[in-house]
């Protein structure tokens, strides 16, 4: 998974704090079986839900870049799952685009290689 960069304008989620850099060709096959076995569809109440108990703070500038991106994607199916080690993906396959998120630690853009691997993971529930 990348980081974006808030240069590059075509990248919309930013505000993204320093975190071990998650390599999606390193998630090793537990954490592709828990997220494969996580997968679902979710409603946008349940998302405000998830939202509200993961950030605390109203002025935590994660808790804006996920209510932003349930709100850009509300007319859209959007799948959740979380690894094994507790990192959550929101995944809209409609629009192809995603986020992660570990709790306190960090967040960012899913990458190419990572909407491949949600994408497996929910063509498998198919």
């Amino acid at each position: 998974m990348e980081h974006l960069s808030q240069s590059d304008p075509s990248n919309q989620i930013t505000d993204f704090m320093p975190f071990e850099k998650i390599d999606i060709d390193s998630i090793d096959e537990e954490r592709r079986k828990s997220i494969a076995k996580s997968i679902r569809p979710v409603s946008v109440e349940e998302l405000k839900k998830l939202g509200n108990e993961i950030f605390h703070d109203l002025d935590d500038p994660w808790r804006e870049t996920f209510f932003r991106f349930i709100e850009e994607h509300s007319h859209a199916t959007i799948h959740h799952a979380t690894s094994s080690d507790g990192v959550h993906f929101i995944y809209c396959r409609d629009e192809d685009r995603g986020i992660w998120f570990l709790p306190g630690s960090g967040k960012g853009a899913l990458s190419v290689k990572g909407r491949q691997m949600i994408r497996a993971a929910i063509e498998g529930k198919s």
